[in-house]
């Protein structure tokens, strides 16, 4: 599964990725409200090996590479996490030298519309630490409503923190 927009190619993240994607991802600051920053190429492999080979399973997770098309260079990643048949929760990662730049929103209209589009997806979710601003502001430009706000319910890296639920859902994509 390959999806092209205009600056960008989203492809399965791979084993031969592991060095792009350990160095922006290990960067703790830029992803302090991440549930998983790697240390070690060891981490990463050992994340690689958890994610489904196989696109659009059930319960699975897969991850897709974003790789910026001018240099053919990983910039970041988005995980869609298939819940059942017919709902999937998604998650994006962009290198902090690529933050603010249109990435994000450009790889999650094209991720959208091909699960909607093609895949005919009922719903999607995103989970968010309401003080990542920057995030809730992307999944607000795309439409996505909050549903829920969970105080102090997950533990990420050592600090218990809030959880706040954006979706959406088919009839309400508008591909802005």
């Amino acid at each position: 599964m390959q999806l092209n927009t205009k600056r960008l190619v989203l492809r399965p993240l791979t084993l031969n990725d592991k060095h792009a994607l350990l160095a922006y991802r290990s960067d703790s600051e830029a992803n302090k409200y991440q549930g998983w920053i790697p240390k070690t190429i060891d981490d990463v492999e050992t994340f690689l090996g958890k994610l489904s080979a196989e696109f659009n399973v059930p319960d699975t997770w897969f991850q897709l590479a974003v790789v910026e098309k001018q240099d053919n260079k990983l910039i970041g990643d988005i995980g869609i996490h298939f819940i059942d048949e017919q709902q999937v929760e998604i998650g994006y990662t962009i290198a902090k030298q690529h933050q603010g730049l249109g990435f994000a929103t450009e790889a999650s209209k094209a991720v959208i519309n091909y699960l909607f589009g093609e895949l005919k997806k009922h719903r999607i979710t995103a989970s968010v630490d309401p003080e990542n601003i920057a995030s809730v502001a992307l999944l607000e430009k795309l439409g996505f409503r909050k549903e829920a706000h969970f105080k102090e319910s997950l533990l990420i890296n050592g600090q218990w923190v809030d959880d706040v639920i954006y979706a959406l859902l088919a009839r309400e994509w508008k591909n802005l």
